[in-house]
């Protein structure tokens, strides 16, 4: 991983005046320094940029022609009473472009029976029109669809519409057509010049300005004030990740503060029981960005990800209805706790994939697995991608195949996500290669994709091929950013507020990163994190605290998926953002970054004993040394702290310092075979000694199948659910089996315990491989 500090330019003192202004309990230099940074150099821009008050936000009708076409079709509808439908999309910008055109144009037309909604499936549909849909909706007696944050290039659906007497209205803000499609209108802001304000609008902030001009058109007619959008608008803009400038800032600035404002109202009196409700749940307040990225934004997008129907979002959020909008809120967050346990488990299983890759001749890692839950690929894809330096294709191939066509067998396709990383525009990546594909849609850093299964290969080939002769002699490398070099001291509510001067951050304007030298932790500690039912999700976080040379208090912090032994033992760098943690009414960093400190030594008791042989050729150095070789790799510190016991033993006996001996820690990357490959060959073992009556080991079966003890029990308990008897004679083990007759649900419950045992002892197996030596030292020696 690459740090990289951004070139500080000290602004002009005017302008460093001009900021404090807005920061009085501070001297306001290090929002100065980060404002500059970013292109705000003027007071006129700085008023803008702060208070949106002082913002001129751009008319709807700039979209220009098409915005004049699409009010007129809405006026025509609203005279004719024609059914309109709302096709959205199932992510957190397509459901709340979804739920802003349900209100908003239920000013306009009656919810339910003249106004519908439809939002794909995403496990069994894609993002976009599709026909069996647009069939529902002609059942129906719909005569128009307008849709939101999907349709620019669905021009086949569009025709098959068109056929059908359907007339279509898209908002979007994705990939533009070669040419325009056939539709009544098509508002886009990518039709527009990229310097203007409206041109990074998100799905949900299109889909709000289509509801803006026809509030202007038709003046008499709303019974609801158009603000009370906002909030919806905000929750969709910062969950999409767009770049918040221009009407993306001001929309979100405002929105964010409807959003506190309802919170704030007791839970009977809220327009939005749902989303109070969601924000109650997820332990916010709603006055901050994170509150949406990390609250309501992935609470919203898991529903789909983990039941794929996420049509009842749009009830959670529009709804006025207290008791259903809390049980619609609770399913959606049990739906974030699996997901977050998927999540974890999909991302140990690419981590293993990964170390079968030379990352040195890859460029796109493209990976699959027929197990992998689709749903939250495109989570994996991203972490994969911030930790390599490179673009990553995730695909699973879990029972799909190709709808309609009766030749290929229901495993032929496979339908993934990508996620780009280094400004590699990942979308006309995948478009190069769509003679390859079966569908594809998204942006430079998404996209999700779909391709027969047995074009993988050559799909995997030609992208990294592509990229490759892209880059020409560039190597791709991991990055993290820090803007500014801040000590412990400076921590706490006074550079809180400053920073807070940037919000709302997003893309173009992220959350300041803060670069912390010379620090250590204490007091850390990890644990799994809870749902709101208080049960264990598969989920980690380490708490601690932080301090360096600056203060004599220590700072609190938080470091997501990660377990305290990962914290580097002795003095170190970070990189962190600062945080208000409205739970705990405290203010705490978010580590993303660390590293030991390049200046300093860790000198720990036992440092001279251990040496590092791992992942090379040993055998020559075995005549240097007087060692105690370890070749099998651990899985528990424990294990290791038996050999370093088992080494100082032999060293007390010894009579001089000379004939010392030391501890050679050789053990090699484990080649690792899928869990259930695993579970394969011992119930093929088990059948092969039961028919033949031949004794076998312990040490045999281990490896065998290159497993632990705790696993092998788990196993042989597995075994007896399937008739199967293991029975120790002498020294070795008999089995036997005869037919019983034991539920299937429990004999499958025992091999998944089993496969688990096998995925976390491999997930050790693996962090040994690669944990560092000075860890290693000082795990040993703690106890």
């Amino acid at each position: 991983m690459q740090w990289i500090l951004s070139a500080i330019e000290q602004p002009p003192e005017c302008f460093i005046q001009a900021v404090k202004q807005h920061t009085p309990a501070s001297n306001g230099l290090y929002a100065a320094q980060l404002l500059w940074q970013r292109g705000i150099k003027n007071d006129k821009q700085l008023a803008a940029f702060i208070n949106h008050k002082s913002y001129q936000p751009a008319s709807p009708f700039e979209f220009g022609q098409e915005m004049y076409l699409a009010v007129t079709r809405l006026k025509q509808a609203r005279s004719a009473n024609e059914k309109i439908a709302i096709w959205g999309d199932f992510d957190a910008d397509g459901i709340t472009a979804t739920a802003v055109l349900w209100d908003g144009l239920g000013e306009f037309f009656a919810q339910n029976t003249q106004l519908t909604y439809y939002i794909p499936n995403r496990l069994t549909e894609s993002h976009g029109l599709n026909n069996q849909g647009i069939n529902n909706l002609k059942k129906q007696g719909c005569k128009l669809i307008v849709t939101c944050d999907t349709g620019s290039t669905n021009i086949n659906e569009i025709i098959y519409a068109k056929q059908l007497g359907i007339d279509v209205i898209v908002t979007d803000h994705h990939t533009l057509p070669a040419e325009r499609p056939s539709v009544s209108a098509i508002i886009n802001p990518r039709y527009l010049s990229s310097e203007h304000q409206l041109f990074h609008l998100s799905g949900v902030a299109v889909a709000y300005k289509l509801v803006e001009a026809l509030y202007q058109s038709l003046p008499d007619v709303p019974q609801h004030p158009l603000e009370d959008l906002l909030d919806l608008v905000a929750v969709g803009l910062i969950a999409d990740l767009v770049q918040l400038s221009g009407d993306c800032r001001y929309l979100a600035q405002l929105g964010i503060q409807r959003l506190q404002a309802d919170f704030q109202q007791p839970a009977t009196a809220r327009r939005r029981p749902g989303v109070g409700r969601l924000l109650e749940l997820c332990q916010k307040s709603g006055d901050r960005p994170t509150d949406i990225s990390f609250g309501l934004g992935p609470r919203i997008n898991a529903v789909s990800r983990i039941q794929g129907d996420a049509s009842f979002c749009v009830e959670l959020l529009t709804s006025q209805d207290s008791k259903r909008c809390n049980q619609l809120a609770e399913i959606t967050e049990l739906a974030n706790a699996r997901r977050k346990s998927l999540q974890k488990d999909v991302q140990k299983q690419v981590v293993q994939k990964l170390t079968q890759l030379d990352l040195s001749t890859t460029s796109v890692i493209v990976l699959e697995d027929v197990q992998w839950p689709a749903g939250v690929l495109g989570l994996v894809a991203g972490q994969v991608a911030q930790e390599t330096g490179r673009p990553t294709i995730l695909l699973s191939t879990e029972g799909i195949g190709t709808q309609g066509d009766k030749e290929n067998s229901l495993s032929t396709l496979a339908r993934g996500s990508a996620r780009s990383v280094n400004s590699v525009d990942l979308y006309q990546l995948v478009k190069d290669q769509a003679h390859l594909l079966h569908r594809f849609g998204g942006h430079p850093f998404a996209a999700g994709l779909s391709l027969l299964a047995e074009n993988i290969p050559l799909f995997t080939a030609a992208i990294n091929q592509q990229l490759r002769q892209s880059l020409g002699g560039t190597n791709l490398t991991p990055t993290v950013q820090a803007d500014l070099v801040v000590t412990v001291a400076d921590l706490g509510k006074e550079l809180f507020l400053e920073l807070k001067l940037l919000e709302p951050c997003g893309m173009g304007n992220p959350v300041p990163k803060l670069l912390i030298q010379n620090c250590w932790f204490e007091n850390a500690w990890n644990r799994n994190q809870q749902d709101w039912q208080g049960k264990k999700v598969q989920y980690i976080k380490t708490e601690f605290e932080i301090r360096d040379d600056s203060n004599r208090s220590a700072f609190p912090g938080i470091w997501w998926g990660h377990y305290k032994d990962e914290l580097p033992i002795g003095r170190c760098d970070c990189i962190a953002e600062l945080d208000y943690n409205t739970f705990k009414k405290r203010y705490e960093i978010r580590l993303i970054a660390v590293r030991p400190a390049a200046n300093t030594e860790l000198k720990t008791q036992n440092s001279e004993l251990i040496i590092d042989w791992r992942n090379q050729e040993y055998s020559r150095l075995i005549t240097q040394h007087s060692a105690l070789i370890i070749e099998e790799c651990p899985t528990s510190w424990d294990d290791l702290r038996a050999w370093l016991r088992r080494c100082l033993a032999t060293n007390r006996s010894a009579s001089t310092q000379y004939n010392q001996q030391q501890l050679a820690i050789a053990w090699s990357k484990p080649n690792l075979q899928p869990p259930s490959q695993i579970w394969l060959t011992l119930v093929g073992v088990a059948k092969y000694l039961s028919r033949t009556n031949q004794l076998v080991t312990r040490v045999q079966l281990l490896k065998k199948l290159g497993i632990g003890n705790q696993s092998l029990l788990l196993g042989f308990k597995a075994l007896k659910y399937l008739g199967f008897t293991v029975k120790r004679q002498d020294r070795c083990l008999q089995i036997s089996w005869c037919e019983i007759d034991i539920p299937k649900n429990v004999a499958d419950a025992a091999i998944v315990q089993f496969l688990a045992a096998v995925r976390e002892e491999q997930f050790q197996q693996q962090y040994f491989a690669e944990v560092p030596l000075s860890t290693i030292i000082a795990m040993i020696n703690s106890q």
